[in-house]
């Protein structure tokens, strides 16, 4: 490969690793703003982070297949970690532990609302028993047994 080819590879990957970088800033800020509209309740600022922690998301997605790509068509002849993409790599393991923490949240917020549900209605949703056609009945704490 002539060196002036290399150096156009290795700019348009430069290029590439620095979008996805504005990416990931984005997506963490994202990924914060999710985090205050769980603390504060927020649903519609919730629904908002959740559109664009899809849409950075999808970018990120489009941006790596660009950046395979040109990583297929320019072969290395040495084999140096690209400090880059190593702190790509971080960056992703960061938003992967913050979108982790917001949906534990979450998870943990539904079951407390799936318990409230419970008690309302006086269902036992932990003593649920299968039918034959494997859909799951919970039991009432109490049944008329006669009507007035």
């Amino acid at each position: 490969m002539s060196p002036q080819l290399r150096q156009e590879f290795d700019e348009a990957l430069a290029a590439v690793q620095g979008e996805m970088r504005q990416a990931l800033d984005r997506l963490v800020q994202t990924l914060e703003a999710e985090r205050a509209a769980l603390d504060s309740g927020d649903s519609e600022a919730l629904g908002q982070a959740g559109t664009h922690k899809q849409a950075l998301m999808q970018q990120l997605e489009q941006l790596d297949a660009e950046r395979r790509q040109l990583a297929r068509e320019q072969p290395r002849a040495e084999a140096v970690p690209d400090p880059a993409w190593a702190a790509i790599v971080q960056s992703l393991r960061h938003c992967h532990q913050l979108n982790q923490r917001n949906g534990g949240i979450v998870s943990q917020r539904l079951q407390m609302v799936r318990q409230a549900l419970a008690v309302l209605t006086g269902a036992d949703n932990s003593n649920g028993l299968y039918d034959r056609s494997g859909e799951l009945h919970a039991g009432a704490r109490s049944r008329p047994l006669a009507a007035a």
